[in-house]
């Protein structure tokens, strides 16, 4: 067997492992590269890889880091299935058809500025024909499910507890007269007693791992302590006649979110009176999915959703999903307070920047942020400090408050996934720390290297590893 890794290697985007076994070609997700616009315009465009190669991709989850290039890939000549559980299809589906028309609209902006400079024009990375045709190909299984795609070939998927749908993949494969080769592929682990979603399921091992690693060197608040932080925060905002303004993902974040802010108004300690408004279409469908998919619930939401009345986890009084680009501008003209939540979560592109340009300058105001903030994004030139923000090129001074709650991660902590791999009758022969940026893949290897794990690495992108 050999994996090449062509993404998400010491760095947290374009996740894409190539695994090569038993002549078969199985790529393990097909992200997006996202932070400096020329690096992704460059990395996006050309595999590194003969698309029409690749028999089957294995898609952990639909966040876009993990799902958003699928669309070039069967542009680029793609023919086979592309295998994930039901609700990371359906996912899958809203998110690539947004991510197209984003596609679009940059081509748009910069072929504007192309003909200004005498420069020929560019085509988006995809369209929305190119989406379509790549959701053709997805193909829905369930946790636990043994898929044969070829012979001596099997690969399962697992409950990652990350997002709704989201899963680790198990890819096994014939290796003579001997036992099979177990590859485990965690995609992103989710932590325990998170809202909506199950923890994490168990693994028994792997002769060899390829395990994620963006929060491997710290450690995250407890998720009681993040839910009453959110509280705190929310009330701060309303008792001073402020809005919180929450860059949030639309997948997963969003509807962890109003799920939380719905059971504080239950039990009366928001009161129910408050505007909580979702300004994000895309975050609007992924919400429609997450009805579609109970059975990807944890207990406690389905028995929210079985109590009298037959209660909507992701509905009640005064909440609002946004659609049109009439409504989002109203909101700009919101008095009193109110907690808005919109997209991007690092608040690069979307209707976030805009409440950013209409709130920023406020400090009644807060900006929450409640996930990972990745290298050169606005979001983590916030939270690292800074007094001005550049916002559709016009400079804003920064009079909001800004807070975070690492606490409301996705992703599990060191500590997290170290309790995982400890449920792993021996440690895996080969380990591959990757989906992390160098410090935490360096700092988990070594980590992994100190506690007896044999062989760890945390590989370069474009490097090819012999595993077995």
């Amino acid at each position: 067997m050999k994996i090449s890794f062509h993404g998400a290697a010491r760095t947290v985007t374009g996740s894409q492992h190539l695994v090569e076994t038993n002549g078969l070609r199985i790529l393990l997700d097909c992200g997006l590269y996202q932070g400096k616009r020329s690096e992704s315009f460059r990395l996006n465009r050309n595999l590194p890889f003969d698309a029409s190669s690749v028999d089957v991709v294995a898609l952990s989850h639909a966040h876009i880091d993990h799902s958003g290039n699928l669309p070039f890939l069967v542009k680029s000549g793609f023919k086979g299935d592309i295998v994930c559980t039901e609700a990371t299809g359906d996912l899958a589906a809203v998110m690539l058809r947004d991510s197209a028309h984003i596609q679009e609209q940059d081509a748009e902006y910069l072929n504007r500025k192309r003909e200004r400079d005498g420069l020929p024009p560019i085509e988006p990375l995809y369209d929305a024909g190119d989406a379509l045709a790549a959701c053709g190909r997805f193909s829905g299984t369930v946790y636990g499910r043994t898929l044969e795609p070829a012979p001596g070939v099997t690969l399962s998927f697992h409950d990652a507890g990350h997002i709704l749908g989201s899963a680790f993949v198990v890819l096994e494969a014939a290796n003579g007269s001997g036992a099979p080769l177990r590859l485990v592929f965690s995609g992103d682990l989710g932590r325990n007693g998170r809202p909506i979603v199950r923890d994490p399921e168990p693994c028994d091992g792997a002769d060899a791992l390829i395990i994620e690693s963006t929060y491997g060197d710290r450690t995250h608040e407890e998720i009681k302590a993040g839910e009453e932080r959110l509280l705190a925060v929310v009330t701060d905002a309303v008792k001073c006649g402020g809005k919180v303004v929450v860059p949030s993902f639309a997948v997963g974040r969003t509807q962890e979110l109003v799920y939380g802010l719905h059971r504080f108004i239950l039990d009366k300690k928001l009161p129910d009176t408050l505007p909580v408004y979702v300004d994000s279409p895309l975050a609007v469908e992924a919400t429609e999915v997450y009805r579609l998919h109970p059975e990807a619930w944890d207990a406690e939401t389905d028995a929210l959703a079985a109590s009298s009345g037959g209660k909507d986890p992701f509905g009640f009084a005064r909440m609002r999903y946004t659609r049109t680009r009439e409504e989002s501008m109203a909101l700009n003209d919101l008095k009193g307070p109110a907690v808005i939540i919109s997209a991007s979560g690092m608040a690069e592109t979307g209707r976030i920047l805009h409440h950013l340009k209409h709130n920023i300058g406020d400090e009644r105001n807060t900006v929450l942020f409640v996930g990972y903030q990745a290298e050169h994004t606005l979001g983590r030139r916030l939270l690292d400090g800074a007094k001005t923000a550049k916002i559709f090129g016009v400079e804003y001074r920064v009079r909001a408050r800004v807070e975070r709650i690492d606490a409301m991660s996705a992703h599990a902590d060191r500590e997290e996934i170290l309790a995982w791999l400890a449920r792993f009758a021996r440690p895996p022969k080969q380990t591959f720390v990757v989906h992390g940026e160098e410090k935490a893949a360096f700092a988990f290897r070594d980590e992994l290297s100190s506690r007896g794990f044999p062989s760890v690495e945390a590989p370069a992108r474009g490097e090819t590893i012999e595993i077995g």
